[in-house]
């Protein structure tokens, strides 16, 4: 039989007796002999076999699998919330199957459907950068198979949600740069249609105003949220007539293709052009100059994402259940500045 799975069909085909009778006798039921349970036992110590969890689970309709669909899983940043995931997961014997949207949306639509087929019993998703359109997730929320959403998420579809503070994550960026000098603070955002970017701007513009600064639009940049638009939105910032003198990224990617452009154009950070991240990757911390950055409780926002999965699955949760964390800004020397 080679290396694959045994199954109770082998099991029984070797001993000449039904499926049913095998599956009982490896349970001690009585109506089954001694002698008869001792020889399918034996059998299955034998050839190691073991209970197929996905199949034990598709007899009762349930699988014990939830899909996890993140836009990348090379980033420090999803792969903890994953483990967080998976550590509440494992606590009521649920196993994870994870996809990564590539962060395209025809990626995110076709994943979504390839889980629901392999029979998941539900979904907890971070949406990618190009979704605008959220149908895809109708069928879930139309038969009620538990949904919840993190950090990039859809509102409208009023499911739960496990999200960062981005409004006073970008005020305490903006105060930080204003108390170490800065006037012309810059931001550069991803797509306005992304709530994390809403929530950031939003936090930027207060920020703004608590300092007694002027919000001036072209200190404002989109990008795409790849290095190469980020690049192209820093190049923007660095052509205006008068330089920004500080500007923060929507996640440490875009803070990375800032840094590398403002190197290549020959300023200093933080003594020309203070910088600050977003989300506090690794590379955070040996990058010249260490970079700045707000941290997320990732561990926990995965946690809090499976806790309100389970909530889903028990019948006890409320569409109103929208969990916010808070988060803490790091200070390093790419965003002090010499006085």
């Amino acid at each position: 039989m080679g290396k694959r799975h045994i199954s109770l069909k082998d099991l029984a085909n070797e001993l000449g007796v039904s499926i049913s009778t095998v599956s009982r006798a490896l349970k001690n039921h009585p109506d089954i002999s001694q002698s008869l349970t001792k020889r399918i036992q034996q059998l299955a110590k034998e050839r190691n076999y073991s209970p197929n969890p996905l199949a034990m689970g598709l007899l009762k309709q349930q699988t014990r699998m939830i899909g996890i669909i993140v836009p990348d899983i090379v980033t420090h940043f999803y792969s903890s919330i994953i483990s967080g995931i998976e550590s509440i997961a494992k606590q009521h014997g649920y196993y994870i199957v994870i996809a990564s949207s590539n962060e395209s949306y025809e990626k995110e639509v076709e994943t979504v459907e390839n889980l629901l087929k392999a029979r998941v019993e539900g979904l907890i998703v971070c949406l990618s950068q190009e979704t605008k359109d959220y149908s895809h997730f109708n069928k879930l929320v139309e038969n009620s198979i538990p949904l919840v959403f993190f950090d990039r998420v859809c509102h409208s579809l009023n499911v739960p949600t496990v999200t960062a503070d981005g409004v006073v994550a970008a005020k305490n960026i903006t105060k930080h740069f204003h108390k170490n000098g800065c006037k012309r603070i810059a931001y550069i955002s991803g797509p306005m249609y992304l709530n994390i970017s809403k929530n950031r701007k939003e936090g930027y513009l207060q920020g703004l105003k608590e300092c007694g600064l002027e919000f001036n639009p072209e200190l404002l940049v989109e990008c795409n949220l790849s290095p190469e638009d980020a690049s192209r939105a820093t190049e923007q910032l660095l052509k205006l007539p008068v330089l920004p003198d500080a500007i923060f990224g929507l996640n440490d990617t875009i803070a990375f293709a800032a840094m590398k452009e403002i190197k290549r154009q020959n300023y200093k950070i933080p003594d020309d052009i203070a910088l600050v991240g977003f989300t506090d990757e690794f590379h955070s911390t040996v990058v010249e100059p260490t970079l700045t950055s707000i941290t997320h409780p990732t561990w926990q926002m995965g946690q809090e994402a499976a806790k309100l999965f389970f909530k889903c699955i028990d019948g006890n949760i409320k569409t109103s259940d929208q969990i916010v964390l808070e988060t803490e800004l790091i200070i390093r020397r790419s965003s002090v500045k010499k006085r």
